[in-house]
């Protein structure tokens, strides 16, 4: 398997918290090789190439409905990589992939 460089790794930096947590739990049941870096009041998300969160997973943790993208962009300061959303689901990708 090849190395990943961190120049190929994206996702979300999340606000420490239990919406942050419950996103941070819905991309680690959704994504492989998820690498978490706390860093106090937040919390940076990385995944190879491509990371994926979907409203359902988060409101599987949660137990509560969970509005994309709004309240996402609460909890969601900064991101790294090429984001995409809509009301089912966000995507983070590098900028070379497919």
């Amino acid at each position: 398997m090849a190395e990943i460089r961190v120049a190929e790794t994206v996702g979300p930096v999340l606000e420490n918290g239990p919406a942050g947590d419950a996103v941070i739990a819905a991309i680690r049941k959704l994504n492989d090789n998820v690498t978490i870096e706390d860093r106090g009041s937040y919390v940076r998300v990385l995944v190879p190439r491509r990371c994926v969160v979907t409203r359902e997973a988060i409101e599987a943790v949660t137990g509560q409905s969970f509005a994309l993208p709004a309240d996402l962009e609460l909890v969601m300061p900064s991101f790294k990589g090429r984001f995409l959303v809509n009301e089912d689901q966000a995507t983070w990708t590098a900028e070379n992939a497919r």
